[in-house]
């Protein structure tokens, strides 16, 4: 089921270029306090994502998919 899940693929696809730009910022930029934090809040969408998957309840994925969101929403800002 995960692996045709479209969802988990887009938000690993979202974290591996997330890890390119932290690189690129990092290396090229010489920035490294908010490329941080971009790399924490960008690629733990993902894994969020996959923690609702495996959730004990509806309940239980729709908080995790909420929080997943809001990664979301903080590494767009």
């Amino acid at each position: 089921m995960e692996k045709d899940n479209v969802v988990v693929g887009k938000s690993k696809m979202f974290a591996i270029r997330i890890i390119r730009l932290y690189q690129y910022l990092c290396n090229e930029k010489n920035e490294y306090v908010l490329s941080k934090q971009l790399l924490r809040s960008g690629t733990s969408i993902g894994a969020n994502i996959k923690e609702a998957i495996r959730g004990q309840s509806k309940p239980d994925f729709a908080s995790k998919m909420n929080i997943a969101l809001k990664e979301a929403s903080e590494t767009e800002y």
